[in-house]
């Protein structure tokens, strides 16, 4: 992704001036323990995204089994066609609890004292590219699951399958793959518009109110910062010039509004607030400014999953640059 991210002689407000290098960072000895951790996750996360990209659904095998009840052989073909569906669904699900681990175990790493959220992004740069890492997956894995309707029908089917066949005491085999309490927590997931930046935001929330020792800043410190340094690199043509392909691009504006998001959702008034550290006018100016086809997913994700930008505190501009 090239060198990235170096904010030099810019007098900007709330932005630390450093060095973040997320293509090249190593970890040192001291972010090795967590590093390995996090990465054995990340390594599984291109598998899951391929399989989610190649995810045709059982809409024909659905629709002759809905449309001829009466016709065993047509419903044994849909069944067969949507049981190791689920099971891939179950895979990812299971996915999104690891993910929510790792999410924790760096939110630990990056504002554990004595350091300051600013020293630890600086100083563990390793831990800062895998946590951007995880936020571009998060919004590819959502983006992916929000164009593909297929998902929840072939879930539903499922369910309503296991539900009838219970009742007329059938015994199916996938039943043991996908039990009726993991298949309610599925279905939670699923029925989200967003469902691993849900989890990530619901992490993110965990993790402040648990740990009560620590303040709330670090936390919010930590992704403001993130959210100002890929703001910077977006809209300064000496940084953007140094993008090797145009996935650099996709991935900083992923990264960016990944971290506004969970910022929204932690911070008490939120990054729309006057008060915030988000520059978020100057965010959504230069989202809007990127000849990228994600970016209209990446704005309804500011549009739908924040919590605070319909809150009074958020100015008329704010809003009108999102309608």
């Amino acid at each position: 992704m090239g060198n990235l991210i170096k904010v030099l002689g810019k007098d900007l407000e709330n932005c630390p001036h450093f060095f973040l290098d997320f293509e090249n960072a190593q970890p040192t000895e001291a972010e090795t323990a967590v590093w390995n951790q996090v990465n054995a996750v990340l390594e599984e996360a291109q598998a899951i995204l391929a399989e989610l990209q190649s995810y045709a659904g059982a809409g024909q095998e659905i629709r002759e089994a809905i449309q001829s009840p009466g016709d065993l052989q047509l419903q044994e073909k849909a069944w067969k066609a949507v049981c190791p569906l689920v099971a891939k669904l179950k895979r990812f699900y299971e996915f999104s609890l690891r993910l929510e681990n790792a999410l924790r175990s760096l939110l630990e790493a990056l504002t554990s004292p004595p350091y300051a959220p600013t020293q630890h992004l600086e100083r563990e740069q390793a831990l800062a590219k895998q946590f951007a890492e995880i936020l571009h997956f998060t919004l590819s894995f959502d983006e992916l699951k929000m164009t593909n309707p297929a998902i929840q029908n072939d879930f539903s089917y499922y369910r309503r399958t296991i539900s009838r066949n219970r009742i007329n005491n059938l015994q199916l085999d996938a039943e043991s793959e996908v039990n009726n309490e993991m298949a309610n927590r599925m279905s939670l997931f699923y029925a989200e518009a967003t469902p691993m930046l849900k989890t990530l935001s619901n992490a993110t929330t965990k993790f402040v109110s648990e740990n009560k020792t620590l303040p709330i800043e670090d936390t919010t410190d930590c992704l403001s910062t993130m959210a100002c340094v890929c703001r910077v690199m977006l809209e300064t043509p000496e940084y953007r010039s140094r993008f090797t392909n145009t996935e650099t691009l996709l991935f900083c504006m992923r990264v960016m509004v990944g971290v506004i998001i969970l910022y929204d959702h932690v911070h008490p008034v939120g990054a729309f607030a006057k008060t915030s550290k988000i520059d978020m006018k100057g965010c959504i100016k230069v989202l809007k400014e990127q000849p990228s086809s994600s970016t209209e997913g990446l704005l309804n994700a500011l549009r739908y999953t924040t919590r605070h930008l319909n809150d009074d505190t958020t100015s008329k501009q704010i809003r009108a640059l999102l309608q």
